[in-house]
């Protein structure tokens, strides 16, 4: 069984599979993967420079990974300012937050050009606080980006937040309009079929079980090869199995999700009317919004780790958080505590040590590029990461080639065990810590120190 999203989303999708790979063919760009990310990259490159030959392969069908069960919630990177600014200083970190808000709404624009139905709601964005020690912990990042007059944020009394988030749980909300819900299936979905639509060549059921450097470079596939002149790989939290130099650039950990019956009388009655995202000041935050069809996705970050990247069968099943994420339904909308739970599910989130995405090229010969690493908040970020994949790719010079995003990794995780282990003792470092506030008690002050190891890189995992 399909993820509920990418479910619902094959339902109104009833295009037949792309033949998978048979023989050896040649082509000016393969891509390897059919996610976000590769798809957009496919789509800019043919809208960008048609006459090229794109092809596209894809172990199982585009959407399967994480791209048809996120949370659905398109986000900006204003909360990741501080670390942009870290890492890269003022003037690309102000950059990026604009490009970032820019993609929110030409994900709008795409879809409204081609007909993608993927229930796309430009309603903004609530950051909240959900208990007081989280009072406060958005005032500096706001502060910052009011300095560098790029902030879309405005404080709202808290009544407005309580009825716009349809729960009486939360204690302050910052509003910004650049935000977005979509049903996230649908969405990559459209992808694959505007990509089909511009000649892109897609081969599902088509796993890569080698890459050959070189000029070409030849991706070996069960029953064939692409000989390609440029390589673009696009797989995620997939990469740090398939290449060993990456078996540290990234932690995988799930994200879980939940999702209720139709029920559009009860968010009615509750306030939760329009498609605004909804997210609390935790490390490893709750999230949620509607849907179109009268239903509450919530969901958790930061729940099962993988050992040494590998994507145990755990990652493919429902949660196993599913009475925490249900609890946690209950607790934000007591009214829906005796509403059905018509799905649960969870899926691997590539977290950087940063938190942020981070691109590059890979072969001595200069022509395989990749990107991933979007640690939980992918939606609307893969639509920058398809504008610098394609910059790359046709050698252009431009605020994206040029940007330090396309250095590769910016820091490493230990290695095993310490990674795992390691994850563990911060995570359940983290829960003692926001337990121990939920119900108004000073955290330990290990737990705190420990915590803070995450927190470095914001927050994660929101869809």
């Amino acid at each position: 069984m399909r993820p509920f999203w990418l479910e619902q989303a094959l339902l109104a999708d009833r295009s037949e599979t792309c033949p998978p790979l048979q023989g050896d063919v040649r082509t000016d760009v393969c891509i390897v993967g059919g996610g976000y990310t590769g798809l957009w990259t496919a789509i800019m490159l043919k809208q960008q420079n048609p006459e090229l030959d794109v092809r596209l392969i894809e172990a199982d069908i585009c959407g399967a990974g994480a791209s048809g069960r996120n949370g659905g919630c398109a986000l900006s990177w204003s909360a990741k300012y501080f670390t942009l600014e870290r890492l890269f200083g003022v003037a690309e970190a102000v950059r990026l937050v604009q490009e970032s808000e820019r993609s929110i709404h030409a994900i709008g624009a795409f879809c409204e050009h081609y007909g993608v139905d993927a229930e796309y709601r430009l309603d903004g964005t609530l950051y909240t606080a959900t208990n007081r020690a989280q009072v406060g912990s958005t005032d500096a990042v706001i502060a910052a980006l009011e300095r560098n007059g790029i902030n879309s944020f405005s404080q709202r009394p808290l009544a407005d937040v309580q009825r716009m988030a349809g729960s009486q749980k939360h204690l302050e909300g910052w509003f910004s309009p650049a935000a977005a819900s979509v049903q996230p299936g649908k969405l990559v979905r459209g992808l694959r079929r505007v990509a089909l639509q511009l000649g892109v060549k897609i081969h599902e059921q088509t796993a890569m079980t080698g890459l050959e450097e070189g000029r070409p470079a030849r991706i070996q596939t069960p029953n064939g090869n692409v000989i390609a002149d440029r390589v673009v790989l696009a797989m995620n939290a997939w990469m740090a199995r398939a290449f060993p130099q990456f078996a540290r650039s990234v932690a995988i950990v799930s994200s879980d999700m939940l999702i209720t019956e139709p029920r559009p009388d009860l968010l009615q009655q509750i306030g939760l009317t329009s498609g605004v995202t909804v997210l609390d000041s935790r490390i490893f935050v709750h999230y949620y919004h509607n849907t179109a069809d009268g239903r509450i996705m919530l969901g958790k970050g930061g729940n099962t780790f993988a050992y040494g990247g590998r994507l145990s069968p755990v990652f493919d099943q429902p949660s196993p958080y599913a009475g925490l994420l249900k609890r946690s339904l209950d607790d934000f909308f007591p009214a829906f505590s005796e509403v059905k739970v018509d799905a649960t599910w969870n899926g691997p989130s590539d977290r950087s040590v940063t938190g942020l995405p981070f691109f590059g090229q890979m072969s001595r010969s200069g022509n395989v590029f990749y990107g991933f690493g979007y640690s939980g908040s992918g939606v609307g970020p893969c639509h920058m990461g398809g504008q610098i994949l394609a910059s790359l790719v046709q050698g252009l010079d431009n605020p994206w080639t040029r940007s330090p995003l396309v250095n590769g990794p910016l820091g490493y995780f230990p290695p095993e065990p310490i990674r795992y282990l390691g994850s563990l003792l911060v995570r359940n470092a983290i829960r003692r810590k926001e337990r121990a506030e939920d119900h108004g008690r000073r955290p330990r002050h290990l737990d705190v120190r420990l915590a803070k190891f995450a927190a470095a890189a914001g927050k994660a995992d929101k869809g």
